[in-house]
C-alpha cells in the first residue's frame, strides 16, 4: 500500500514538472511573439513617421497634443512621439545589449570561480566584491564622469558595474551543483571541463539567469536614463527618454507634456519588464532548475 502510494506520488510529481515545463515553454514562446510584434511595430514607425527625429522646425514649438502631432512638439518644434520612438532604441536597446554584455562577462567570471578551484574562486570573489563594495548608479557616474560624457563611456560604465550580479548567483549555483551526482558521474567519465559547464551546469543555471537578465534589464533602462537626465549619456541632439526629461525640465509648466510623454514611456517599459521578470520567476522556481 505504501508503495503504490509513493509511486502515484511520484507520478503526480512528475506530471506537474511536466506541466510547469510546458507553461514555461508556452510564456516564453509568447514573449518571443511579443517581442517579434513590438520589433516589428517600431520598425513600421520609422518607415512611416512623417518626421525626423533631430530635424527642427521653429513654427512648431512646443505646440501641444494634436491630429497632426499626437504627443506635442519640444522646444525645437520636434515631433515627440517620433523622438520617444527613436529614444526607444537607445533607452531600451542600449539597455539590452548592456545587460546581455553584463551577463556573459559575469556568468563566465562566475563559472571560472565556482568550478576551478579554491585559489580561482577567492581572486575573482575579491575582485568581483571590490566592485560591489560601491552603489551601482554612483560608481557609474563617477566612471562616466572621469572618461567624459559620451554614449560609448556610458555604456562601458554600466557594463563595469551591471556584472557582479551575475557572478555571484553563477558562482552560488554552480558550486551548489558540483556536489550533485550527475556532475560527479560526469568527472568519473573525464569529461573535460568545458564540457561539463556546456552540457551540465548551464543549462542548470540558465533559467535563473535569465530571471536576474530581466530584472538587470529593467534597471539598466533607468540607469541609461538617469545617466542621460544628468547629462552623461546619450548627447543631443539623439533623442533618449532620460534626455529627453532634461530637456523638458525648463518648460514643465509652459509644456508639460515634454516631461509627462518620456517618462510613462520609462515607466510603462520598466513596469512591463518587471512583471514579466515575476511572471518568469514564478515558472521557474515552480519548475525548478536541476535536471540531470
Amino acid at each position: 500500500m505504501t508503495a503504490a502510494s509513493d509511486l502515484n506520488l511520484a507520478e503526480e510529481a512528475n506530471l506537474q514538472q511536466k506541466q510547469h515545463g510546458q507553461n514555461l515553454d508556452r510564456f516564453l514562446m509568447n514573449i518571443g511573439l511579443s517581442l517579434l510584434f513590438l520589433g516589428a511595430l517600431v520598425a513600421a514607425g520609422f518607415v512611416f513617421t512623417p518626421y525626423a527625429p533631430n530635424a527642427p522646425d521653429f513654427l512648431n514649438r512646443l505646440s501641444p497634443p494634436s491630429s497632426e502631432h499626437w504627443f506635442g512638439t519640444d522646444q525645437l518644434g520636434r515631433d515627440v512621439a517620433t523622438r520617444l520612438l527613436f529614444g526607444g532604441f537607445w533607452s531600451v536597446g542600449l539597455a539590452f545589449l548592456i545587460t546581455f554584455i553584463g551577463a556573459v562577462l559575469g556568468t563566465v567570471v562566475g563559472l571560472a570561480a565556482g568550478h576551478f578551484g579554491r585559489f580561482t574562486d577567492v581572486t575573482l570573489m575579491r575582485v568581483t566584491d571590490s566592485f560591489f563594495a560601491f552603489p551601482e548608479l554612483v560608481a557609474a557616474v563617477t566612471i562616466a564622469g572621469v572618461l567624459g560624457p559620451s554614449t560609448n563611456n556610458m555604456v562601458l560604465a554600466l557594463i563595469l558595474v551591471g556584472w557582479m550580479k551575475f557572478a555571484r548567483l553563477v558562482r552560488g549555483l554552480s558550486i551548489d551543483l558540483a556536489h550533485r551526482d550527475f556532475i560527479t558521474q560526469a568527472k568519473l567519465n573525464d569529461l573535460p571541463s568545458w564540457l561539463i559547464l556546456w552540457r551540465h551546469i548551464l543549462p542548470n543555471i540558465g533559467p535563473s539567469l535569465l530571471v536576474l537578465w530581466t530584472n538587470a534589464w529593467s534597471r539598466s533602462v533607468l540607469s541609461i536614463s538617469g545617466l542621460s537626465f544628468l547629462g552623461f549619456g546619450v548627447q543631443p541632439p539623439n533623442a533618449e527618454w532620460g534626455a529627453m526629461l532634461l530637456n523638458g525640465k525648463a518648460y514643465m509648466q509652459t509644456a508639460p507634456h515634454l516631461m509627462i510623454f518620456p517618462g510613462l514611456a520609462i515607466l510603462v517599459t520598466v513596469l512591463t519588464i518587471n512583471l514579466t521578470g515575476d511572471q518568469l520567476r514564478d515558472l521557474v522556481g515552480s519548475r525548478g532548475t536541476i535536471s540531470e
